[in-house]
């Protein structure tokens, strides 16, 4: 396959992404978005990686899945407190609990 094909591909899903995190108001689905802009990121790193035969986009794409895992993790709990607070996972209601 062509690097363009691939870079094609994590474009379709980065705009994806993009506008699941800016139409979504359910918590889950933003970071699911936001999931979604990561592995097309990841998808690019390997590609470029693969196409100059080098092996830093894989170590990169690597640390991104690393951090994407840390990040689930933060946002759902964050999710959760929000739920048991207010009974809802709408982050339209997120800016309700500043102090």
């Amino acid at each position: 396959m062509w690097l363009n094909q691939f870079l094609f591909f994590a474009a379709i899903l980065f705009c994806i992404g993009v506008y699941g995190v800016l139409t979504r108001k359910n918590g889950v689905l933003v970071l699911m978005s936001i999931e979604l802009i990561l592995n097309a990121v990841n998808i690019n790193l390997v590609a470029f990686g693969a196409y100059n035969q080098d092996i830093g986009g894989q170590v990169f794409a690597l640390f991104i899945i690393a951090v994407a895992a840390a990040e689930v993790g933060v946002g759902l709990a964050i999710v959760l407190l929000i739920y048991r607070n207010r009974r809802s996972i709408d982050v339209a209601e997120a800016d309700l609990l500043q102090g």
